[in-house]
């Protein structure tokens, strides 16, 4: 296939991300679906924080606001912050070492299909008998005795989905070791790549733990396996462990982007080198690593014994050392720097005061007499609010004003973003500073409703006024990006102008076999040096222009997930004795995931070489007659 001539029209554009296996397109994806899924996020907490305005409120009963509050943790972890990282992963990652695209573009297309479908599948349990109901972490004696078929939905689910989301990590480890271009090596990596790579590892072994607990899970309830229940042998607290093995280094995989995204930020504007960049790299290792010694200060209050809670207290501590370091370099890269406040720099001012609060309420919660006295209360989703919104929402939502001018070619409105900020800075402290307090006064988390006159009113109320603003940014940041899309008005390459690493040296709109010539990298922040020497193609390259070879679009990826998801449904609904059909939907649902990996094994699917001719057609279609790099 030389030829890039593509069919137009809505049919054609929609075939054509079905079939995509394009990381900037796939990018796009991951950004509207986390989209959608952190918009039902978002609904759920409205509908929690109106319930819990007043005291004794009927507005939803206890057992929805059960299902509310279970969907509302599940779809935000899972299903928003993790794929709209995942998003500016795609979109950013090859084009700053340089690649053409990921090591693996089809597993890059299989991992999103998966997350997509298996997100899909958890949200269904709303309209098919009832949403999970036993909390976000659904511990084991709540989700075994839960009824009907939610806790169903969420193992299986979360099964589909978290196979993308490891499928995508592995992915993202090659593609890092094998794709940088010649001259970057590890220590001239742009820090976000950095960040992207050790959430990547983190992914790798913390996914394992989660999988085998859900396959658990799953015998259990299928089965009558008694893996987890107690009254038959089983181990309700191996539940926990298995959980929180996974559940503390999914932080960290959330968190290590946001850290990555906001040092390109804080350099950018600084208009700086980023700060001891060396130590924020062994920072970044050193909290990967740790992430995964700390997973028992969930459970203090479990019974494990004063030297485990010893041990765990002191890990915990100490992960606030590599942390805190971060911070440190994040403040005096911007001490002398020439700080340009834009949209994602009031972000980045933003997230330090707001995610040093969350650490320190942490360190709090590491002395383990005090989580006694703190565990299950409100104390408990302030601080992890304070790290997830502070440290990651945040990061997001000034990510995606500043590289919406790479992944679209247009540049979102300041004064709508400066606004968006303000609204949702201001909503984000109301609701959740004051929840400490009511942790402190007694409120225990995960209740539907409270008694009149104990004082936890007034604080309440603040805290659903909080949400209420929070929602009414997010809705501004919707307006800008619809009012940004209709004006279409394109600001080409490096429109903040002061840009340092590869990315935006490329020209806009990004030509989808990304580099003509694979450029070489002369040292830490290439597109800055590039710049200084008044080099105007911000590139230097390390081979002549020549033929590129790249992958074929397939429709397998998308054809496996629709299998395993038919499929789900079969599981789900073969432990009803009267849905006999089942296990024809669970044998078919795997025929058809079965028969596409066949396909795909059989098939020598070896891509297509892109000619010279073909290239500088492309870019005259896109930049004019001159080209790009004229």
């Amino acid at each position: 296939m030389s030829s890039i001539a593509k069919k137009k029209g809505f049919g054609a554009t929609v075939w054509d991300y079905m079939t995509t296996v394009d990381h900037k397109k796939i990018a796009v994806m991951y950004l509207v679906a986390g989209t959608l899924f952190f918009v039902l996020g978002g609904i759920e907490a409205l509908l929690m924080r109106i319930q819990l305005v007043q005291p004794n409120n009927d507005f939803v009963s206890a057992g929805f606001f059960n299902q509310l509050m279970t969907m509302h943790g599940t779809t935000m972890i899972f299903l928003a912050a993790m794929p709209l990282l995942f998003a500016f992963m795609n979109a950013v990652v090859p084009l700053q070492i340089g690649a053409r695209d990921v090591a693996f573009p089809f597993l890059n297309s299989l991992g999103f299909w998966l997350f997509f479908f298996g997100g899909v599948f958890l949200n269904l349990s709303w309209f098919l008998g009832g949403a999970p109901d036993a909390g976000w972490t659904s511990y084991a004696s709540l989700s075994l005795y839960s009824e009907g078929h939610g806790i169903d939905f969420y193992v299986l689910g979360l099964q589909v989905s978290g196979a993308g989301t490891l499928i995508s990590g592995i992915n993202f480890l090659v593609t890092i070791i094998n794709m940088r271009a010649p001259g970057m090596t590890y220590m001239r990596m742009p820090l976000f790549t950095w960040t992207t790579f050790v959430a990547s590892a983190l992914i790798l072994f913390a996914f394992p733990p989660l999988t085998i607990g859900l396959a658990l899970m799953l015998f259990d309830r299928m089965f009558g396996a008694n893996f987890f229940d107690h009254t038959m042998g089983g181990n309700t607290i191996i539940w926990e462990h298995l959980f929180w093995i996974f559940g503390h280094p999914e932080v960290y995989i959330l968190v290590l982007p946001a850290f990555g995204l906001f040092s390109e930020i804080f350099a950018t504007f600084s208009r700086k080198r980023l700060f001891g960049y060396s130590s924020m790299v062994f920072a970044t290792i050193l909290i990967g690593f740790l992430g995964f010694m700390v997973w028992a200060h969930h459970m203090f209050t479990v019974g494990l014994g004063a030297t485990a809670n010893a041990i765990f207290a002191v890990a915990t501590m100490l992960i606030a050392v590599p942390t805190g370091m971060k911070v440190f370099n994040w403040l005096l890269t911007m001490w002398g720097g020439s700080i340009k406040v834009t949209v994602p720099m009031l972000y980045a001012l933003g997230f330090i005061p707001s995610f040093v609060a969350g650490g320190v309420t942490g360190v709090m919660q590491a002395a383990a007499p005090l989580d006694y006295q703190l565990h299950d209360s409100y104390f408990i989703v302030a601080h992890f609010h304070y790290v997830i919104v502070g440290g990651i929402v945040l990061a997001l939502f000034g990510s995606a004003h500043y590289y919406w001018p790479l992944m679209f070619n247009q540049m979102l409105s300041e004064k709508l973003g400066k606004i968006t900020f303000w609204l949702f800075f201001i909503g984000f402290h109301c609701t959740f500073f004051v929840q400490h307090f009511l942790g402190l006064m007694g409120m225990p988390r995960r209740v539907a409703t409270y008694l009149d006159n104990q004082g936890w009113d007034t604080f309440n109320l603040i805290s659903t006024v909080g949400a209420f603003l929070m929602a009414i940014g997010v809705l501004t940041l919707v307006i800008n990006v619809i009012i940004t899309a209709v004006k279409n008005e394109k600001v080409g390459r490096d429109p903040w102008g002061d840009g340092r690493t590869l990315e935006w040296a490329i020209p806009q709109p990004v030509p989808f076999y990304n580099f003509r010539q694979t450029p070489l990298v002369r040292g830490l922040d290439t597109y800055w040096i590039e710049k200084q020497e008044g080099n105007t193609e911000g590139m230097t390259y390390a081979e002549p222009l020549g033929d590129i070879h790249m992958p074929n679009n397939s429709i397998i990826p998308f054809v496996m997930s629709v299998g395993l998801f038919i499929a789900s449904f079969g599981a789900l609904y073969n432990m009803d004795a009267d849905k006999g059909w089942s296990i024809y939907l669970l044998i078919g649902g795997l025929l058809i995931t079965f028969i596409s990996m066949f396909v795909r094994s059989a098939k020598d699917d070896h891509g297509y070489h892109l000619h010279v001719e073909d290239i500088i057609a492309e870019e005259e279609r896109l930049y004019g007659k001159k080209g790009g790099h004229e």
